[in-house]
């Protein structure tokens, strides 16, 4: 598989993404339960019938550009807002990037990497390994690159990202996605509750970081991508549902910059698995 997806990361982006629109609309017609899902989460939102029907196509984009991301040249990428991640490295207290399901997220860490890393600020990014043994080897080799550690959803994990913050450094999350159960609360999410993690409020407060928003745009016509960074409205209050509500609501606004290019398909309101790592524990 791994020689596949070497094979693939060969063809230009605009294929690729074309080969990912009909990946997309093929998911959809061909699985019930994910073309329920898409459309009510989709609706929830209050997006139309033809943004629903352009969301579909840039879900299989999403898949299609990896093998070019992992392990191909290096995308072209522009960037919006730059000088706020270059004022938060300034002030030396490292950074929370908060990223959701939007767009292409994988390029923001490499953009990141790319542009800051390299020069004695690596991101450490949240990052569960598939079940799949095939599919773990392969994303594991494909984001062990210069100006980016990984770490895993595990207590270790945590400590690892909170010692990256407390040194300067930067970290990513994807704050929209499910968290294990007691490791979360519940909050609104375009006028429906969802199990909001509360690490990215609890690394920020426990350290300091500044707390940055992030988002890869995909470009049409395998253009590239643009990342897009703004800083939150407000600083992350005390409480802890009150800070995933504000951090759901920073992650809406992003989200309506580009509804089209969403995760809509992602089980976003679905129940949180039992944590065994802190069930034994018990």
């Amino acid at each position: 598989m791994f020689q596949v997806f070497k094979l693939l990361s060969f063809l230009p982006l605009w294929l690729l993404h074309g080969l990912g629109w009909s990946l997309g609309w093929l998911a959809f017609l061909l699985s019930p339960t994910y073309r329920r899902r898409f459309v009510a989460n989709a609706c929830q939102a209050g997006l139309t019938a033809t943004q629903r029907r352009i969301a579909v196509g840039h879900s299989g984009r999403l898949v299609a550009e990896l093998p070019k991301l992992w392990l191909g040249v290096e995308a072209r990428i522009e960037w919006q807002g730059r000088e706020h991640v270059v004022a938060a490295l300034k002030a030396g207290r490292g950074v929370v990037f908060l990223t959701p399901h939007l767009g292409c997220f994988e390029i923001t860490a490499q953009a990141y990497a790319q542009a800051f890393g390299l020069q004695g600020q690596p991101i450490t990014v949240l990052f569960r390994p598939p079940r799949q043994a095939w599919l773990a080897r392969l994303v594991t080799l494909s984001r062990a690159r210069p100006g980016i550690a990984t770490a895993p959803t595990t207590l270790a994990g945590v400590k690892q990202m909170l010692k990256a913050l407390k040194a300067g450094h930067c970290v990513g999350l994807l704050p929209d996605q499910v968290p294990p159960q007691s490791q979360g609360v519940w909050a609104p999410f375009f006028g429906k509750d969802a199990y909001t993690m509360t690490l990215s409020a609890r690394l920020a407060a426990q350290s300091g970081a500044t707390v940055l928003l992030a988002w890869g745009e995909r470009l049409p016509l395998g253009r590239g991508y643009t990342v897009h960074v703004q800083p939150l409205s407000e600083p992350l209050r005390a409480d802890l549902t009150e800070a995933a509500g504000q951090i759901n609501a920073a992650m809406e606004s992003l989200i309506r910059q580009c509804p089209t290019q969403y995760l809509w398909g992602y089980a976003r309101y679905k129940a949180p698995r039992v944590n065994h790592e802190l069930a034994a524990r018990k």
